[in-house]
């Protein structure tokens, strides 16, 4: 937690306080013990300001220490408020904030920690306080009521700092796992631009290179046998030969990569693709590719994204994870959807998995170490790309994932720009 932070909510506390006893005491005419209200103020403005001055603006306070910060708040402002009529006073609401922004920010041993602080000091206040301040005598009110309103400042504490902790750490893991999303599409990515960078080299050296193999070879011919620069010669074309070889290979293993970013497959191409690397001994991977019943269009085609590739690729490898021989995947489509639906025969999903697959951090197998985020992450690219995920167990066996895309956002989609073309 940036220390500049709270520092600026302090001031706006330290404002408000300074504001509210200068307006209550001389201009609604209310006595008040102004120097321990006053002094408990400047404290505050003091250890403020030279927060500020010894530490740099972007310094960054430990989860304890942002703890103690508001902890310090929340007797500051139990100090003023049981010199001004403990719960009686209205401002005892304030004892909310500095839980509500634990909550939001810190772990939950120090949220908890903290809202158990504000009890204690809610709970104190309530017996040991001055009279509220007032014109005349005080109105005395009910004891009851007086209960009353220290049962809901404990239960809005108590429920204000869950509700807010959940949401904020749900916020968390949200953020967490998107960037755990674009890390895995970034190195997609990069790849992909390497294999066509690495064709793009080979083609470009490819030139120089037949240049340099015929000067070298004509060298060697030319050169008398009892020439010292013969064998420099020999040397040569060796090398150029072993260049060649090696940019040979650089376009063989870019092969498929080189018009990745520019380039369109089939549908069904585009499922073989995703599927070849996770093709395995003993296990039948196999693509299956028909028009839906009824229908006569013909194979829509699609751009090789990463998006696409890495988000399928990875239900694909979830599938053959939990396979016991066999995956099918099943690639339809008709003139208004394109459908991929892949299938396979382990055990399937557990019902308490299932309605939540999809979320991050979510698996059936935290246990062997997995985060839970490869599902998410795929469901996420996915969905970048136009497409709608869905999960269900199969009818008889293993675990069914159908991924499908309306016709016409498919088609139109840019290699290029792949969320220009879809709302996300």
């Amino acid at each position: 937690m940036r220390l500049r932070t709270l520092i600026l909510i302090r001031w706006v506390a330290v404002s408000g306080q300074f504001v509210s006893i200068l307006v209550v005491h001389f201009w609604l005419g209310f006595s008040l013990d102004l120097e321990p209200l006053l002094g408990a103020v400047v404290l505050s403005a003091t250890i403020n300001l030279m927060a500020t001055l010894l530490r740099p603006a972007d310094f960054r306070l430990s989860d304890s220490k942002a703890a103690l910060f508001l902890a310090y708040d929340v007797i500051q402002l139990a100090f003023l408020i049981s010199l001004t009529g403990g719960l009686e006073n209205p401002f005892a609401i304030l004892f909310l904030v500095p839980a509500g922004i634990s909550a939001t920010i810190l772990g939950l041993r120090s949220t908890a920690a903290l809202a158990a602080l504000v009890i204690v000091c809610a709970t104190i206040v309530a017996f040991l306080h001055q009279p509220l301040p007032w014109i005349g005598n005080a109105p005395a009110l009910p004891k009851l009521y007086l209960l009353a309103l220290w049962i809901a400042l404990v239960l809005g504490t108590l429920f204000i700092t869950a509700y807010a902790w959940r949401v904020a750490s749900e916020a968390r893991r949200m953020s967490n796992a998107l960037g755990a999303t674009q890390i895995a599409l970034s190195r997609e990515q990069s790849v992909s631009a390497l294999g066509a960078l690495a064709a793009a080299a080979a083609h470009q050296l490819g030139t120089p290179l037949a240049t340099i193999a015929v000067v070298s070879r004509e060298l060697e011919r030319d050169l008398p046998h009892d020439s010292q620069y013969l064998e420099d010669a020999r040397l040569l074309v060796s090398e150029v030969a072993r260049c060649r070889e090696i940019l040979g290979r650089l376009s063989a293993l870019s092969e498929g990569e080189v018009d990745a970013p520019y380039g369109r497959l089939l549908v069904s191409g585009l499922a073989e693709t995703a599927a070849a690397p996770h093709r395995r001994d003993g296990i039948k991977l196999e693509v299956i590719a028909k028009p839906t019943e009824g229908s006569s269009s013909t194979e829509p085609s699609a751009p090789r994204l990463a998006e696409i590739l890495h988000g399928l690729g990875n239900v694909i490898e979830n599938a053959v994870q939990f396979c016991h021989e066999r995956v099918e995947i099943t690639v339809s489509w008709n003139e208004q959807f394109v459908t991929m639906e892949v299938l396979d025969d382990g055990p399937g999903v557990t019902p308490s998995v299932l309605v939540r697959l999809g979320e991050p951090y979510v698996s059936s197998r935290r246990k062997s170490g997995r985060m839970g985020l490869g599902v998410f992450i795929s469901k996420t690219l996915l969905e970048r790309t136009g497409a709608s995920v869905s999960f269900f167990n199969g009818h008889k066996y293993g675990a069914r994932i159908v991924i499908s895309w309306p016709r016409d956002v498919l088609e139109a989609l840019d290699a290029d720009q792949p969320d220009a073309k879809v709302n996300v």
